[in-house]
């Protein structure tokens, strides 16, 4: 044998072993990951059943065993996976470390604390509530549902299971029918003999149940890798957004732009408008008349002083045009005070008595603040207008980077935004800030109308507040 040939003998065997080392470590990777997906199933399923059989032996006696039954069991199950959540996910991050290196790294959104308002009602997030406990679970409920690390955590629970089966279920069927097939066939043959003439030795058998088991322990790691690999998808924080994604928020970004250009442009014709047709037709007409002044002042001096006092009257009614007209580009109270005080003022000049609450720690940067003074000035427009009201309550607040801003009025609701350019304007103004706009207003009231943008604030003032108007 020459050298060349044992060289290549040996790097045949170092590859072959090296194959089944590879393939050997993969059929443990992949026992530890159907064994693991065990517990994920039947501690839910275990305790639901435990609690569902406690209670309806102790009710069982008094026939309320069905109903109580269901929630015990649901409750207990919900609790179970709860509590599942975090654990599989966390086993699933080691297990990719130790494997093959690959680090998750997880990082969840802040849970704000539950603040409790003037009035005694328990902030969430997004609801009060009276019962610290009711708001302590809705809080946790809203904060999972909103935060994309437990999202991904409970999609990874419910895939995790299922998808160790469908991997894990080919490797064992090779191996375990490869295994029956290598021995039995032999001890069959030698109790009864080839029954059938033209049936295969025990020979053929045997290395036809190796064959099988030989890719059983080949396809284990392929296996891992892609549990591996689905589990890399679902959990990885990091990960790009997809296509589709992508696609839509450019989408969406393209069309607040256009909303926010058209929205200027319609501004801007709606000032040189006012301007034409009030102030600046006032002052033409001040210049005519101080030039008719000035031609009668030594003919006609009780004319040109009459004149004078016609003058001096247009001249405070153009200026009080441009005072309204600045305060409908950008109220000075606005720019000076913020918000908060800007809406109490706006509640004074109300047509309807308007109660005003308002809560912001901060001030809101410029932009956010002019769409929310002129969206709130739009809805109590509306609730004068068509609501039928008697009474408009508005509630602002600011909660972990979120502006949320309520109008209420007891009138008799039904109000639609495709019946108007109103509501869909505040939409388009709020869509600029990523905000969004909700209503619940049902026939014969009342109507709540709910304005929502993230913003950060702008400086250090803090202002918590009611008022009546």
């Amino acid at each position: 044998m020459t050298a060349a040939n044992r060289t290549s003998g040996a790097g045949v065997r170092a590859q072959t072993e090296a194959a089944f080392l590879a393939g050997g470590r993969g059929l443990v990777r992949l026992a530890l990951v159907a064994l693991g997906a065990v517990p994920t199933v039947a501690l839910p399923i275990l305790a639901a059943s435990f609690a569902g059989g406690a209670v309806n032996s102790m009710l069982d006696p008094y026939d309320l065993g069905t109903v109580f039954t269901l929630l015990a069991a649901a409750l207990a199950g919900a609790v179970t996976v709860g509590l599942l959540v975090r654990r599989v996910a966390n086993r699933t991050r080691g297990q990719l470390a130790r494997w093959y290196g690959i680090r998750l790294p997880v990082e969840y959104d802040p849970r704000p604390a539950l603040e409790r308002d003037e009035r005694g009602h328990w902030w969430t997030g997004y609801s009060y509530h009276r019962s610290h406990g009711v708001a302590k679970l809705a809080h946790l409920l809203h904060w999972a549902a909103r935060d994309r690390a437990t999202r991904s955590e409970i999609a990874w629970l419910v895939i995790s299971p299922a998808a160790a089966a469908v991997l894990a279920l080919p490797v064992a069927g090779l191996l375990v029918g490869g295994a029956g097939y290598a021995v039995t066939a032999p001890v069959e043959y030698r109790e009864y003999g080839p029954i059938d003439p033209a049936g295969a030795s025990p020979l053929v058998s045997v290395v036809l149940g190796l064959l099988l088991m030989a890719l059983g322990v080949v396809l284990a790691p392929y296996a891992v890798r892609g549990y591996v690999e689905l589990a890399r998808r679902v959990l990885d924080q990091d990960g790009r957004a997809s296509h589709a994604q992508l696609t839509k928020r450019v989408a969406q970004l393209t069309e607040t732009r256009a909303d926010a250009a058209g929205n200027q442009a319609a501004e801007l014709r709606r000032i040189e408008r006012d301007l034409h047709d009030g102030a600046q037709a006032r002052l033409v007409a001040i210049g005519m008349t101080l030039g008719t002044i000035e031609h009668l002042l030594e003919t006609d001096p009780v004319a040109a002083r009459e004149l004078l006092s016609e003058a001096r009257q247009s001249s405070a009614r153009a200026l009080q045009e441009l005072r309204d007209l600045v305060r409908g580009i950008h109220p000075p109270v606005l720019a000076e005070r913020g918000l908060g005080d800007a809406v109490q003022l706006l509640a004074l000049d109300s047509a309807l008595p308007t109660e005003v609450c308002v809560s912001l720690p901060d001030r809101l940067p410029a932009p956010v603040e002019a769409a929310v003074y002129f969206s709130i000035c739009e809805l109590l427009a509306n609730a004068a207008k068509h609501s039928g009201a008697e009474q408009v309550w508005v509630d602002i607040l600011y909660r972990a980077g979120n502006l949320r801003v309520t109008v209420t009025d007891d009138g008799v609701g039904v109000a639609d935004p495709s019946r108007g350019t109103g509501l869909r304007g505040i939409e388009r103004r709020l869509g600029t800030f990523d905000g969004v706009l909700a209503i619940d207003s049902t026939s014969g009231g009342p109507t709540t109308i709910t304005l929502e943008l993230p913003c950060e604030l702008s400086s250090p003032r803090t202002s918590t507040s009611f008022a009546k108007a």
